[in-house]
């Protein structure tokens, strides 16, 4: 019997959580380190802010005399951002201040320059203004010695901003997970060869080998596995002599499907066979001593879904992160949908905004064959078993597509 989806995607955690996998660490340079996980806690190397910070272009004030507006005061200079006032704000006194700046030692606000009007020295101020108002407090976004971001962080470029704040280059990274990507078929040829009308062109392997990369693992294309069982087990031998094993097609219950007979010869450990999605519900997982592998059905839409629910999380884990659940969003359904089987679905759709709310629609598709059909999609429909009949406006879930 097929696990739910919830079922399917917490057994795969389990298992990878169970195997205490410890990735290699090499440190790079941190201009290289986009797409790959911290190996190590990054940690603030003084105060942050640094000192109290304007937010605002006006004027550094004493708060407690701006009570009762208009209030006269004296400017005693300016300070832009990169530069320090070196005196202090007296009573009545105020300095001309730009955004970014440290605010000088008496203040403790800042006046935004749309509320004051000047004349020459004198600067009438027209609003009151709170204590710390338009400051950013020193050390109020991390204090020195405070961990900024934890092992295991996909680094992106926010993080790496981030980490070239605080001055950390190189970084120790975990290291990119190599993920064999197997195809099988005999219906399958590669793409330098013109098929036969019977055949189809070897499409799998290259969305495969962009998923992995964009999950932040390496891909190797291997060539395809005939659909004969002595060729197909010495390339999943190969494969798996990687840290994870794709295997694309091979795996219904059909004639010539010996995907997991071979892997079963080779003493693989199943931890399902199937999993009760539409489309993907084909699919296995298991491993093979101490490397994983996953079975992914042959049809193309079907291969794209199961490795975003399924594989790219698995791939954080053996990249040295944590096993990040899909997540979906919600909107409004745009045209009643009805659903007669118990599972989970995932229909491509297109979401888009109306009237200020997300609003989701079925493109039209072929099935789990039509790459066409899925490329005009930028989203998954999400239908749970239970949501046999939903209504136009109703919410819904919805997976937004990967890179």
């Amino acid at each position: 019997m097929p696990l739910s989806f919830e079922e399917a995607l917490a057994t795969v955690r389990q298992e990878l959580t169970a195997a205490e996998l410890e990735p290699p660490i090499e440190a790079i340079p941190l201009c290289g380190a986009s797409g790959r996980f911290l190996a190590e806690d990054i940690l603030a190397d003084r105060d942050y802010p640094p000192f109290n910070r304007s937010i605002r272009d006006g004027y550094a004030v004493r708060s407690s005399e701006i009570k009762a507006p208009p209030v006269q005061l004296v400017r005693r200079g300016e300070v832009r951002a990169g530069e320090q006032f070196t005196g202090d704000v007296g009573p009545g006194e105020c300095v001309e201040i730009m955004t970014g700046a440290p605010v000088p030692a008496g203040a403790d606000a800042v006046v935004m320059v749309e509320h004051v009007r000047v004349d020459g020295s004198r600067v009438e101020v027209s609003r009151p203004v709170g204590h710390w108002e338009n400051v950013v407090l020193q050390g109020s976004e991390a204090r020195a010695g405070s961990v900024v971001l934890r092992r295991g962080r996909r680094v992106g470029a926010g993080e790496i901003g981030l980490i070239a704040s605080v001055g950390h280059d190189p970084v120790r990274v975990a290291r990119q997970p190599e993920v064999a990507i197997l195809p099988t078929g005999d219906e399958v040829v590669p793409l330098d060869r013109r098929p036969e009308w019977f055949q189809i062109r070897n499409s799998n392997a290259q969305a495969l080998a962009a998923q992995v990369a964009a999950a932040g693992g390496r891909p190797r294309q291997m060539p395809i596995a005939p659909d004969e069982k002595e060729s197909l087990r010495r390339l999943v031998e190969e494969g798996l002599g990687l840290d994870l094993l794709l295997l694309s097609g091979g795996v219904s219950m059909g004639k010539y499907d010996f995907v997991e007979k071979v892997l079963g010869e080779l003493g693989a450990e199943f931890a399902f066979h199937s999993v009760a999605i539409r489309p993907g519900k084909p699919l296995v997982f298991g491993r093979v001593g101490e490397k994983y592998f996953f079975g992914l059905p042959g049809n193309p839409v079907s291969t794209y879904v199961t490795f975003e629910l399924f594989v790219r999380p698995a791939i954080a884990m053996l990249s040295g992160g944590e096993f990040g659940s899909p997540v979906f969003l919600r909107a409004r359904l745009g045209k009643a949908f009805q659903q007669k089987h118990g599972l989970t679905a995932f229909m491509p759709a297109r979401v888009e905004t109306r009237d200020g709310d997300p609003v989701v629609e079925l493109v039209g598709w072929q099935g789990s064959g039509d790459l066409v059909g899925a490329a005009a999609a930028n989203c998954f429909l999400v239908a749970h078993p239970g949501q046999t009949e939903l209504a136009a406006g109703d919410w819904v879930d919805v997976l937004p597509k990967s890179a």
